[in-house]
């Protein structure tokens, strides 16, 4: 079967063509929303070139569907029926889980994606548990997600944001009893040194997944 991968994050939406080795990418935002991304996505891939659709999604997640609008986009998201706007079967997966199942190198795992917020994901023996640790405070005035997304690293500078990740990995890696964590997400790339018993990984992942 042949799968088109969506990856939607908060600034660009991944979109992973079968067969094609490299990802296109789409602009995304404060308003962009599911009608914005199907015309987008039929633009880019001709209907003839998949057979389903997996979509990683930056917001809560019931058991198939989406069950909270995301924060940093658009709203419509929740009880929208991706199947009939693509006409394919659609599977849809919080976007940090996707990435963590991606990733996943057996164990229990914990996943931190640290892009425009903080995914999240524990996976242990092959099952996935979709996590909200962003909404964690780190101090009294700001959470997790606030210090370790795009917006922090931009506030507090890359060497002071460079050691609150070490801190909170190892936090969050204690508290989980993990064997590892994965770094993902588009910021990775701005950690020199990793933490402690952490590993990178990258938004290329989700496609895995």
């Amino acid at each position: 079967m042949r799968v088109l991968v969506i990856d939607i994050g908060g600034s660009s939406v991944k979109l992973h063509l079968p067969g094609e080795p490299e990802p296109l990418q789409i602009e995304s935002g404060r308003l962009f929303d599911p009608d914005t991304l199907v015309t987008e996505v039929r633009q880019r891939a001709p209907a003839d070139a998949y057979d389903s659709v997996s979509i990683g999604y930056p917001g809560p997640m019931g058991r198939t569907e989406p069950v909270g609008e995301p924060g940093n986009l658009g709203e419509g998201w929740v009880g929208y029926d991706f199947d009939a706007a693509f006409g394919k079967p659609v599977r849809i997966l919080n976007d940090a889980a996707m990435q963590a199942l991606g990733a996943y190198d057996g164990g229990r795992m914990l996943f931190l994606g640290l892009g425009t917020g903080l995914g999240s994901a524990l996976v242990s023996d092959r099952v996935i548990v979709p996590l909200e640790l962003g909404c964690l405070p780190f101090t009294d005035r700001e959470t997790l997600a606030e210090r370790l997304g795009r917006a922090g690293l931009g506030r507090v500078g890359i060497d002071e944001w460079r050691r609150s990740v070490t801190k909170i990995t190892g936090i969050l890696r204690e508290a989980f009893v993990a064997d590892y964590v994965m770094l993902g997400g588009g910021n990775v790339e701005q950690i020199d040194a990793l933490p402690s018993s952490a590993r990178r990984g990258g938004n290329d992942d989700a496609a895995t997944g």
